[in-house]
């Protein structure tokens, strides 16, 4: 029977008019024997036994409420009176926090008044009631595992921002973080706690004693003899830094946890209590016995095939139950203690959900039988218990608990109605219900029982300086591989188990997202989808405001869930609509991003604000999507319109705020995440600061003033959604360059954009931050290693050395054996092979939106930024995250999906429709990391021809007019492993040190590019303007970078001097060697282009050639000089090795200088090499000794100088023969001597120029040019270098219109 079925006709309003006389003889179709005997049956005494049918009362509907009420009232007269104040304890019967005057500090505490979250550096919040004799306890639920110190206070304990519970005389308190407790002064204590555990508080005033319990198994005795006496009365207290959080029960609710002969400090309703167990066991018997009219006789039923099937007798027999049960069942306590036990005990008896159709017929008479606000409140309490049970459960090895509290959530939400109402009010407004998505990961391995489902531990234990590149792995024992077996088997066992939480986890997403359930209102899908949209903006819109965020770890889980059933749907819809796509293929179409069907809050789009957009391109939308904009919306916004705005908003969100929370301080938008688990808004604000700190001019951290948005989704209808009859719904406005094939259902498709954000708000975050504890393992196992080296090494006769190392290779084994465990969990619920392909499936999703959306032109720039953060996020968390469990290559389509990456990144790094800045440099950073690894760089070797010439078109841009350190090291590192000695990991003077990670992109084996650098050089060769403001870009940037990296030497060397002690700034030293990298960086560019291109600067017949080839030779001359110069500056600070400046050093810039003049003098025709001599000789700089130095060649008066210092090492191009080959070192053989004796016949040969005949600006070469129309003079290449970047006049300024050859008249 439904709900529907028969709401009105028996509605607790109107069901006595079937107790009527005449009214019976129409409903009535038992007879009054049989009726009789079945109400006695079902109605029996406290006792149980039933009286001889003789000494019975005559029973009927007309004398059931008396005989009831009679039933009722039994035993309840001896119980306490709810007035009756319990010896011991003083203070309100209903306990809470004190947030009127029992705390310090800043706090969030929860409606109900028993969850808080600390919101300053120490706050501290006491209980309304205290204690003074008896045995008492109350339990906390700990949400985060923080700093917080949880016990007993007395009224006279004063508590401050530094001082709390615990830190003062009369305070006691536990603290599980860090594992210790408190009474001024502190000792060890306990066991450390985590979030979802529970505490248990006892305090005995007889003995004068106080205790803890974790999760129900006692500490042990923490404080005795604690004062006691007149006047000493102990509260319930807490301190807790900032955003930890908890939730109180103080008895509220059925204690967790009870301990024999301790009371809670609230007491149970008893009386109630009685009431409602015995209307249950009415409410069983109904549903045990059945009436035979056809026999007239009363029979035993199955009860779990039970169903009301309109017999009027039994449904009025459960009116007048329901009557009195129906007000019991809005109270928390009663709602956890008798109708959640009882309905779990339906489920108890194992099977599917769906084997226990009771439920749902419960569910249905609570609709029938209760007032609608009852059954409301009924659900809300029952989902709360639900959650409050699954989070607060203990792990155990089976999970059995998490999967009972899951069994019967599914099954209530089976439940059509029940399902509608939870999803509108509750699910996302009230609950955390994500919570339900999350397994959490147990800190102590052995209460979670992990040692009897993994025996055998094991960790990897072969290590290498390099990190991960180790070629010299040894095979592994047989000892070993028999216990790597063993513990790859365990770590399966606890697979299967969690894969049955995940799978109910995934059944409730599926109720959740049911579109075919459309009696009574709109399907739940999209019920939830308009929630779960609201549940991404409070995360997108706070990410400043810890209390609305939801935590990563659960949605990670969620993630992973919502990716499962959405597949499952999109996949079956698949299989009804052949047409569509499967969920292999999906991809969220263009046409989302821009009709305003889909709310993106004020999340940034790749082309800047949506409003700016929507100006700009209103004719495009127009044309390509036939979308037009509202010309309201085009109205320019001002900042001051939108301050207005927000003001109004708040002003308007406050004056419907209750008047109480206004003067405690303010609301928050949504209930506290952290704090306590399930209940509601955390709208209360305490503050013990001054008032003028109640109203700030500036908001506090966003809680006073929360801008708030109404979501155009909140009226949203499914047809608006899937669209109907010619309305595309969410698909509006498609472009022509998208297809007309149906994709999958509308809604599927904003879930799936749901996701992919979800993914870019905390998702990647949590992936990196789990990783660490692979790298604890790592850490200790070598450690482990180190220590059984030493005690193998270790001489017998030192055995106090041994027993020492002993003792640290026991603490490492224990830690690892705890940890290895931990790792199999964690390995299990976050980087298992299943949750590795949910992330390829969704960087294959984006990639396929970028591709989409990149089609549709100018439209492009309505994408959402964190797409693409997505698509390159999601790639690094398989390459880096996921590694040491499952190879990212083994993924079906790997090589593929890596070339259509590369396309991206290749094209969209320098995309014109792009302009977020951080949206740029990420494309820029994810193309660098690209090209270090082989397999990626083949990957952007394949893409189209076309495609690698236009991205390193881009690389080649001039430097000026953009951020040019990211694409200069993408140029270096294709050249990386061609250059002169440049074929090295690391620096060779940095081997003996330990690299801080091995997988770093700047740490991988050089991996060159011969076919990008073959486009590089015709592009170069082709282009004859690209080739000169690319290098002069180059040359200006090298001349920036060199200069200000010798400015911070020279003071790095004066403090270092000075006698007085003092340091160098790190960052500054941290700036010092990034300038001195891109000095080495940028010289291996020229390198590379001298290299491929060298007709760039020795074909004199290019305009620009012979400048160029004068600025390299005159840097190239400063370099060398300013390096090599004995006893110099640049020597002073190497040898002082500072912490910071570890990769300046002699070879990076030699080498690289040595490199082009190489190429310039030796391995080039003898044209080029005599035009390159003569300009490099002619440089005033020149200085032959910084040559000979380059192969260990001191000066002659250096020599005599440094003989008493003979130890002194020179540096010399010889020592690095493993860097450098034979062939190298011949061809700077040959250099040397070459210059040597060109630089001879130059000094015999050069005639003495007067000063007068000198170009003004450099004094270096003798003026040869004349400038028109103010015929200034200075010599070519003075005048060209300026042209390049100026057009006015060295010295007065005039706008130069030409430049003319000058040479000098002969004299007379």
């Amino acid at each position: 029977m439904t709900s529907r079925g028969a709401g009105t006709a028996f509605s607790r309003k109107n069901y006595r008019l079937s107790t009527e006389p005449e009214k019976s003889k129409v409903t009535g179709i038992v007879n009054s024997r049989l009726l009789n005997d079945y109400l006695h049956r079902v109605f029996t005494s406290a006792d149980g036994n039933q009286p001889a049918a003789a000494y019975r009362k005559h029973l009927t509907f007309q004398n059931l409420q008396e005989h009831l009420d009679r039933l009722l009232a039994e035993e309840n007269g001896s119980e306490d009176g709810p007035d009756q104040v319990a010896e011991g304890r003083l203070g309100p019967s209903t306990v809470v926090l004190d947030h009127t005057s029992g705390f310090e500090g800043l706090l969030l505490v929860d409606d109900d008044l028993l969850g808080v979250i600390g919101h300053s550096n120490f706050g501290s919040i006491r209980a309304t009631t205290c204690v003074y004799k008896g045995k008492w306890i109350y339990e906390v639920l700990i949400s985060s595992q923080g700093l917080m110190q949880i016990g007993w206070c007395t009224l006279n304990c004063r508590f401050n921002q530094e001082e709390g519970v615990g830190d003062t005389p009369d305070s006691y308190a536990y603290d599980g973080n860090r594992v210790r407790k408190w009474n001024v002064t502190t000792t060890n204590y306990g066991k450390s706690w985590a979030a979802g555990d529970i505490v248990s508080c006892l305090i005995d005033l007889d003995e004068g004693t106080i205790a803890f319990c974790l999760n129900g198994i006692s500490l042990g005795t923490a404080f005795d003899n604690i004062t006691r006496g007149a006047g000493m009365a102990y509260f319930p207290a807490i301190s807790l830094s900032f955003k930890e959080s908890v939730a109180f029960n103080f008895g509220s609710r059925p204690l967790r946890y009870p301990v024999e002969g301790y009371r809670p400090l609230q007491d149970p309703p008893v009386a109630d209590l009685v009431k409602a167990r015995k209307l249950l066991g009415y409410l069983k018997n109904v549903i045990h016995i059945g009436i035979d009219v056809t026999e007239g006789k009363l029979v035993e039923k199955d009860t779990s095939m039970w169903q009301l099937q309109g017999e009027p007798t039994v449904l009025i027999t459960l009116a007048h139950i329901f009557n009195y049960f129906s007000p019991l069942m809005c109270k928390v306590y009663l709602v956890e203690d008798v109708l959640m036990t009882f309905l779990l005990s339906i489920l108890e008896r194992g099977g599917a959900v769906e084997a226990h159709p009771l439920i749902q017929q419960l569910l249905d008479l609570m609709w029938l039988l209760m007032e609608e606000y009852e059954v409301h409140e009924c659900l809300k309490q029952l989902l709360m218990s639900l959650l409050r049970a699954y989070r607060f459960s203990p792990i155990i090895p089976d999970l059995g608990l998490q999967i009972h509290y899951l069994r019967l959530t599914i099954a209530v939400l089976k439940h059509e109605k029940s399902r509608k109402y939870l999803l509108s009010n509750v699910l996302f407004d009230v609950l955390r219900s994500v919570v339900f998505f999350y397994i959490k990961s147990p800190l102590r391995v052995e209460e979670a029982g992990l040692q009897e489902l993994i025996p055998t531990t094991w960790w990897p234990n072969r290590f290498t300086k390099e990190g991960k590149e180790s070629k010299e792995v040894k095979e592994e024992s047989a000892e070993e591989r028999l216990r790597r077996r063993a513990y790859e088997r365990g770590c399966q066992r606890l697979k299967k188990r969690i894969e049955v939480v995940e799978g109910l986890q995934v059944q409730i997403l599926k109720l959740l997202l049911n579109n075919k359930d459309r009696g009574g209102g709109e399907a739940s899908r999209y019920i939830f989808l308009n929630k779960f949209r609201k549940f991404l903006q409070e995360n997108a819109s706070n990410r400043g405001n810890l209390t609305v965020l939801c935590p990563p770890e659960y949605m990670v889980c969620f993630l992973h869930r919502l990716i499962a059933a959405l597949r499952f749907f999109w996949d079956g819809h698949k299989a009804k609509t052949p047409a569509t796509l499967s969920s292999e293929e999906a991809y969220v179409p263009p046409q989302l991003f821009y009709n305003g069907k889909v709310d993106y809050f004020d999340l940034q789009r790749l082309g800047g604000l949506l409003s700016h957009l929507k100006k700009t391109l209103k004719d495009d939308l127009a044309a390509k999507a036939n979308v037009l904009i509202d010309p309201a919306e085009l109205q320019a916004v001002t900042m001051d319109d939108l301050d207005e705005d927000e003001e109004s908003a708040t002003s308007a969100a406050q004056s419907q705020r209750p008047s109480a929370a206004l003067a405690i301080g303010g609301a928050l938008a949504r209930p506290g995440w952290l704090s306590s688990p399930t209940l509601g808004r955390a709208n209360r604000f305490l503050s013990t600061a001054a008032v003028s700190l109640m109203n700030p001019r500036r908001p506090l951290g966003g809680l006073e003033k929360i801008k708030v948005r109404t979501l155009s989704v909140e009226q949203r209808t499914e047809e608006d959604i899937e669209g109907s009859h010619g309305n595309e719904g969410l698909l509006l406005g498609r472009p022509p360059e998208e297809p007309d094939q149906p994709i999958t259902e509308n809604s599927l498709l904003e879930i799936l954009d749901g996701i992919v954000m979800m993914y870019n708000l905390s998702v990647h975050q949590q992936l990196g931050k789990m990783v660490g504890v692979s790298d604890d393992v790592n850490e200790y196992a070598m450690a482990l290693k180190d220590t059984e080296e030493k005690i193998s090494r270790c001489p017998k006769r030192r055995r106090d050395i041994h027993e020492e190392l002993l003792k640290s290779q026991k603490v490492f084994s224990e830690k690892l054996n705890h940890l290895s465990r931990r790792l199999a969990w964690i390995n299990v619920t976050i980087y298992s092979k299943e949750k590795m392909q949910d992330i390829y499936w969704l960087l294959r999703v984006c990639i396929r939106t970028i591709e989409h959306g990149d089609r549709t032109g100018s439209l492009f720039a309505f994408m959402p930024e964190f797409y693409l953060s997505v698509a390159m996020n999601s790639y690094s968390a398989l390459k880096n995250y996921f590694s040491p469990v499952n190879s990212m290559e083994e993924l079906p389509g790997y090589e593929e999906t890596l070339m259509r990456l590369a396309a991206i990144l290749a094209k969209h790094f320098a995309d014109s429709r792009i302009v977020g800045t951080d949206i740029r440099d990420s494309l820029m950073q994810a193309l660098a990391s690209y090209v270090c690894y082989p397999h990626s760089l083949r990957a952007v070797e394949r893409i189209p021809e076309e495609q690698r010439i236009s991205m390193m078109k881009n690389l080649l841009a001039p430097y000026e007019q953009r951020p040019w350190a990211q694409t200069n090291w993408i140029l270096v590192r294709l050249w990386r492993g061609c250059g002169f000695g440049y074929r090295y990991t690391r620096l060779p003077h940095l081997l003996k040190t330990k690299p801080e990670d091995a997988s770093l992109p700047s740490l991988q084996k050089p991996c060159p590019s011969t076919l990008l650098q073959r486009h590089m050089a015709d592009l170069l060769r082709s282009d004859r303007d690209l080739a000169p403001s690319f290098l002069n870009s180059v040359l200006n940037q090298l001349n920036w970078a060199f200069s200000e990296f010798i400015g911070m030497i020279q003071e790095i060397q004066q403090a270092a001097e000075r006698l007085e002690r003092n340091f160098v700034d790190s960052r500054q030293l941290k700036v010092c060697a990034t300038c001195f990298d891109l000095s080495v960086s940028l010289l291996r560019v020229l390198e590379m282009t001298v290299t491929l291109a060298p007709e760039i600067f020795l074909d004199w017949s290019r305009p620009s050639s012979e400048l160029l080839l004068r600025r390299l030779a005159q840097l190239l001359n400063q370099v060398l000089n300013r390096v090599t110069a004995e006893r110099n500056l640049f020597d002073r600070v190497v040898n002082l090795r500072l912490p910071g400046l570890e990769s300046v050093d002699h070879y990076p810039i030699l080498v690289a200088v040595t490199g082009i003049l190489v190429r310039l003098l030796v391995d080039t025709d003898v044209q080029g090499a005599e035009r390159a001599t003569a300009v490099l000789l002619a440089d005033p700089c020149f200085q032959l000794r910084s040559i000979q130095y380059l192969l260990g060649h001191a000066e002659p008066s250096a020599l005599a100088a440094a003989a008493p210092a003979a130890d002194k090492r020179h540096f010399s191009l010889h020592t690095y023969t493993e860097y450098i080959s034979v062939e190298e070192l011949a061809k700077v053989e040959k250099m040397l001597s070459h210059l040597s004796e060109e630089s001879k016949q130059a000094a015999a040969t050069t005639l003495p120029t007067s000063e007068e005949d000198l170009c003004p600006i450099c004094y270096a070469h003798p003026i040869s040019a004349i400038f028109r129309p103010c015929s200034h003079k200075s010599c070519k290449a003075c005048i060209n270098q300026h042209l390049m970047n100026n057009k006015d006049c060295f010295f007065c300024k005039a706008t130069i219109t030409g430049v003319d050859d000058f040479t000098k008249p002969a004299s007379s």
